[in-house]
Parts: structure tokens; sequence; C-alpha cells
């Protein structure tokens, strides 16, 4: 993909999405180097094999219009464990919906694994996932040597914003973003 195609992606992803991003360095390979802002999230952490966390989603949101807590952006997970190493009942999960700062005065009382909270800014190599692609293992390993080679190093576990066709439960079909924290440990490209 050339830096014209790129920086037009870019362009339209920004103005697509409601989350703020900026993305601040581009090669001629799909992962770019971006800053996301702060933002708070209602969250809850989910246990379990991925097939089966519709439930988990469909119960967050309802706790969201419940509690009068609006989202403001795209569903997105935080995964907290490895799923080449841990069995699939124990994958652990984290399930963020963006919502408005005033969200916050619900800090502390929505359960023993719901919460609300505020992430802080920060900068993360980022990678699309197609629809029609059921596996993004390539896609972390292309990131991971993308961060490599380009002298970042990986902070944090990996996070995935869902983009298009995510109420269809298809993995597959679901067109989503791989994020993974970075800090830039290099300046050599």
């Amino acid at each position: 993909m050339n830096r014209s195609k790129v920086w037009l992606f870019l362009l339209v992803l920004l103005v697509s999405t409601s989350t703020v991003t900026v993305s601040i360095w581009a090669d001629k390979s799909d992962v770019t180097i971006r800053q996301v802002e702060p933002q708070t999230v209602l969250y809850t952490i989910y246990r379990g094999d991925y097939d089966k966390v519709g439930h988990a989603i469909g119960s967050l949101y309802a706790l969201a219009v419940q509690k009068k807590i609006w989202p403001n952006g795209s569903l997105y997970f935080a995964y907290l464990n490895n799923p080449k190493h841990v069995s699939s009942e124990h994958w652990l999960t984290e399930i963020r919906i963006p919502v408005r700062e005033e969200a916050l005065k619900h800090a502390g009382t929505l359960g023993e694994m719901t919460d609300v909270k505020k992430l802080p800014a920060m900068t993360v190599a980022v990678a699309a996932k197609p629809a029609g692609q059921a596996d993004s293992e390539p896609i972390y390993l292309r990131l991971d040597t993308w961060i490599f080679k380009h002298g970042y190093a990986g902070i944090g576990g990996p996070c995935e914003k869902f983009l298009a066709n995510a109420a269809t439960g298809d993995y597959a079909q679901m067109k989503s973003e791989i994020m993974i924290p970075v800090t830039r440990i290099s300046a050599d490209d």
C-alpha cells in the first residue's frame, strides 16, 4: 500500500470513528503508530471462550442502559492473557465500551468484575483485521515483528477495536483494529 493510500485510510478512519486518534507515523506496511487519547470506559471482565462472549456483551450494554451510561464509541476487547498458553475456559478478556466521562460517578458501584474507569493516553501500534479473515495470528506476528524492527517495545497486552459487523457474532466477518501499547526504545528504523 503506498503512502497516499495509507494516509487516506487513516483520514477516513479518523473521521468515521468516535474515538479521537492521531496517526503519528506510517510506513509502507499496514502497521501504524497512533496516539490514543484518554478515554472513559464501562468494562467487565469475561472469563471463557471468545465464541461464548455474546451474553457478557449483551449484559454490559443492558447495564449501560439501566444506569443511563450512554456508549460513546466502538466496542473493544483488552486481552488479559495469551490463549496459546491457557485453556479456553480460562481466557480473560476485558470487554470495554467507551462512555462519557460523567459515567465515572458510577465507579466502584457496579459489581465485582464490572466498573467504570478512565484509561490514560497511550501510543499504540495498530494493524487492521479485515472482514473475511478468521485467523488474527498473522496480524499479531506482523505487529510484533514491526514493533521490534522499528525500535519500539510492547508495554501492555493487545486490544481489539471492532469497527464493523460486530453484531454478527462471526469473528471472521468482523472488521477490527488490533492495537498493542508501545514505547519507543530506539531511534533506528
